[in-house]
């Protein structure tokens, strides 16, 4: 079968190490199964890995991709859940498990045409939802739902700002909050993404750095040093900053001054459990928020896919199609 596959590391040429190339068609373990892949999306994880960060050389070769969706061996249409890991060994949260593991870090993603996968980790695809929309949910969008909802508990009224419009996390975070009835406000760099932005929601958008027409309740964070000055600054009084990555840098100045003297909260977030995939499932059912979907690619245009992530281009997900054979 044909897939994409991490084959070395670099940090200043990432693309170099991804190889187009046919591999063995996976066999599956006791208790796996084997899923058809209809649609997978990029995310940014799969950039880190080909830029060595977080990801040790010696997990090389690994076909990469954490989200997708397919066919399980009985044709039953399914969402993969992408963490594999032991709730017990976390307290009851697969994401507290010490030896977790998304897809494409210890085993095979799901960029290529078949996929194995823990049987327990195949949640059964709703017919409203397409393939490509599915494809775009078990990273991006948990994530984004387990920030405003597990983490930072928004209820409607609450005033969220929800930092880098574009992404998927942050896509997904505007549509969420907006569903949810919070106030959200967005920023961008860019003219475009701050009046998409607005179509997903949004109450207010404004440039990187730019003034709110208020202080907020709630600020999603992914991006890191580029905007923390600007999260702590636009946050009330005992408000929260959820914290899911930090794309433009990991380590601003702390301001600790701020953080206790206001008494906020800064709270990090990773993932989702199995569980809150399919509550933000019926959240989706209940008022028809969909993914943003910036567009689509066969899987032997990746390295296109890639870069125009790189660039930061994209808005919302982009998502790839393994085989020209969709259902």
């Amino acid at each position: 079968m044909l897939a994409a596959t991490a084959v070395s590391q670099s940090a200043t040429d990432p693309l170099s190490g991804l190889v187009l190339a046919d591999v063995p068609t996976p066999e599956p373990k006791p208790g796996w199964s084997v899923v058809r892949v209809v649609s997978s999306s990029l995310n940014m994880h799969d950039v880190w890995t080909l830029r060595g960060v977080g990801h040790p050389p010696e997990r090389l070769p690994i076909i990469l991709g954490c989200d997708a969706a397919g066919f399980d061996e009985h044709g039953n249409e399914v969402i993969i859940y992408p963490v594999i890991a032991d709730a017990d060994a976390g307290m009851g949260d697969e994401t507290l498990d010490p030896d977790r593991a998304l897809l494409s870090e210890q085993h095979d993603g799901a960029f290529a045409e078949y996929i194995t996968v823990p049987t327990r980790n195949l949640i059964p695809k709703p017919a409203w939802l397409s393939f490509d929309e599915a494809a775009c949910l078990p990273v991006a969008w948990t994530t984004a739902y387990r920030m405003l909802f597990t983490q930072a508990k928004i209820t409607a009224g609450d005033r969220v700002l929800v930092q880098g419009a574009g992404g998927g996390v942050a896509s997904a975070a505007i549509k969420l909050a907006a569903a949810a009835g919070a106030v959200v406000y967005a920023t961008s760099r860019s003219e475009d993404k701050r009046a998409e932005a607005l179509s997903w929601g949004a109450r207010a958008a404004v440039g990187t750095g730019e003034r709110l027409p208020e202080r907020v309740d709630v600020v999603v964070e992914t991006v890191g040093e580029a905007t923390w000055a600007h999260s702590m600054k636009a946050l009330r009084p005992g408000g929260t900053i959820v914290i899911a990555g930090a794309t433009s840098g990991a380590n601003p100045p702390a301001d600790l001054n701020r953080i206790f003297y206001l008494q906020q909260r800064i709270l990090g977030s990773t993932g989702c459990t199995r569980s809150e995939l399919v509550a933000m499932l019926k959240m989706m059912d209940a008022t028809g928020v969909r993914p943003v979907i910036d567009r689509t690619l066969p899987l032997t245009e990746i390295h296109k896919g890639f870069q125009l992530m790189i660039d930061g281009t994209l808005t919302g997900k982009l998502v790839i199609h393994p085989t020209t054979q969709q259902q």
